[in-house]
């Protein structure tokens, strides 16, 4: 493939302006998922290679490049630019749903393979960064099911949602004049929970749960993750922000006493009604 030259890193502007075919060629061109792709092909080995492995890999990263929330949106995308299809390795066809279906479950079954993916993206942004992951900021956001609930009843329906459940998160507060207000958000679906250096706002760490899942018990779980997978990131953060979700003695011992990491927590306050 073509070679871009004389781009800076984290030269946002730059990156943005080269449109979205060109930016999806530095993420094919730079993701190292080699060994991911080389497991797939091998499993497949004898079978029907209608929509080899890399072409349907590459599509979906282009769905996320171009930032389709739907396989069907992608598919569109895909029926309608030439140009798209022959970079991902299509050759005039579109894969159709159910070819994403069974595609998607097949990756399901590599999630470790996935994460070392991700993995390495953060190591070779560490030795790009010496100071990357110093300051550390970790929130959760809601991740809805655009598939149906199982409402109790036993299915094989693959339609169903039979992993996710109902999430709900309460804001609330005081405007200045005194008067409360407060919001409500549920979704059905799951959690992320993600960690991201501050100054680059890149990620570092990720962890998805069920959307019931609580704000404090993901924070520990993210000390682990971090401990377990990445320590070296760890051995050079200073601080740690959070929102007043994750205000808990604990997690706030835990940082300050295990990593000497100074935390930096809203004080979860407890607005009376009047």
């Amino acid at each position: 493939m073509a070679i871009i030259p004389q781009l800076r890193i984290f030269g946002w502007k730059e990156i943005e302006e080269l449109g979205d075919l060109k930016r999806l060629r530095l993420v094919l061109e730079y993701m190292p998922d080699e060994e991911l792709m080389r497991q797939l092909e091998q499993e497949r080995y004898k079978g029907r290679d209608d929509y080899p492995v890399r072409a349907m890999w590459n599509s979906l990263l282009a769905g996320i490049v171009f930032q389709h929330e739907t396989i069907e949106k992608l598919r569109r995308e895909l029926a309608r630019n030439g140009q798209l299809r022959e970079m991902c390795g299509f050759f005039n066809q579109v894969p159709p749903a159910w070819v994403y279906t069974r595609f998607l479950k097949k990756i399901l079954t590599h999630t470790e393979e996935v994460d070392k993916i991700f993995e390495k993206l953060v190591k070779q942004i560490q030795e790009l960064l010496p100071d990357f992951g110093k300051h550390l900021a970790v929130d959760s956001k809601a991740i809805p099911s655009f598939a149906r609930h199982q409402n109790g009843k036993k299915t094989t329906d693959g339609r169903r949602d039979t992993d996710a459940n109902y999430g709900k998160k309460e804001y609330r507060g005081q405007h200045k004049d005194g008067s409360l207000w407060e919001k409500i958000v549920k979704w059905f679906g799951y959690k992320l929970y993600l960690v991201v250096d501050a100054t680059y706002e890149l990620p570092i760490a990720y962890k998805i749960t069920k959307a019931s899942a609580s704000d404090t018990r993901g924070g520990h779980a993210l000390l682990e993750q971090l401990k377990e997978k990445q320590p070296e990131i760890l051995q050079i953060t200073e601080t740690w922000t959070a929102d007043k979700g994750y205000d808990d003695t604990k997690l706030i011992e835990k940082c300050w006493d295990q990593y000497q990491i100074k935390p930096v927590i809203d004080i979860l306050k407890h607005v009376e009604r009047r």
